[in-house]
């Protein structure tokens, strides 16, 4: 089921989970492992949602390469974000369920799958809200979030998930923006979680998780600037630059 899922929103850190599939599919073409210094920046990009690894991997596999990545992936209205900003890439719900879908089909072309599915369950407790909230026991939550305020459209909070177990995988795709705080996104997105685990689950969904505006912090993730970027028009919404 969906919503207004080919919506266009700034992606923010949900970017990282396309940056890491960029890497693991390139090393595969390569027919090797990941390097020591892929490594050293992938997982911090991932479970701590560090943006220096970001920009790191984002500049090395360069945008030729993610564009070539998002093709593969069977995107059709995700846009790379200008110069160095992963987090202004232009993303859908849409997009982003192909790019879970690359990570939790058996039969997706990148076979090193299971351990960005590893990596997303490592995030960091204070980064693990959103989506599986009031997740079923018995299943294994992966998941990245999102969480940048701008000048326009406010807060952009988002989180991506899959969620596996023995009977069954799902995933739940939340973007959001036009939030007065993160706190106020982070609930919103919650409680589409929570109704969406307990239909599922036939009602034997968790209960819901802390009221997040004491347990969430009001500090922006870091993947873009608050204001305007030199030379650049942002993009009105829905528009593709």
């Amino acid at each position: 089921c969906a919503v207004a899922s080919d919506r266009q929103y700034d992606a923010a850190s949900i970017a990282k989970v396309m940056i890491m599939e960029g890497v693991l599919r390139r090393a595969e073409g390569l027919r090797r492992g990941l390097t020591r210094w892929e490594l050293a920046n992938v997982r911090p990009m991932i479970t701590r949602s560090d943006n220096a690894s970001a920009v790191r991997l984002w500049t090395d596999l360069g945008r030729g390469y993610l564009s070539r990545f998002l093709s593969r992936a069977g995107t059709s209205r995700t846009v790379l974000g200008p110069k160095g900003y992963f987090g202004l890439t232009r993303t859908t719900a849409d997009d982003q369920m192909r790019l879970l879908d690359v990570l939790t089909d058996a039969r997706s072309f990148l076979k090193t799958r299971g351990y960005g599915l590893r990596l997303l369950t490592e995030v960091r407790g204070d980064q693990r809200w959103g989506v599986p909230s009031g997740m079923p026991r018995g299943l294994t939550a992966h998941v990245k979030n999102g969480w940048l305020p701008r000048a326009t459209h406010g807060w952009r909070v988002h989180s991506v998930g899959a969620f596996t177990g023995p009977a069954r995988t799902y995933r739940i795709v939340v973007l959001t923006h036009d939030n007065p705080t993160m706190a106020y996104g982070v609930r919103t997105i919650e409680r589409i979680a929570q109704a969406v685990h307990r239909g599922l689950a036939r009602g034997r969904g968790l209960p819901p998780t802390p009221d997040p505006a004491t347990t969430v912090s009001e500090r922006s993730d870091g993947s873009a600037p608050y204001g305007p970027l030199p030379g650049w028009d942002e993009p009105e919404q829905g528009a593709t630059p």
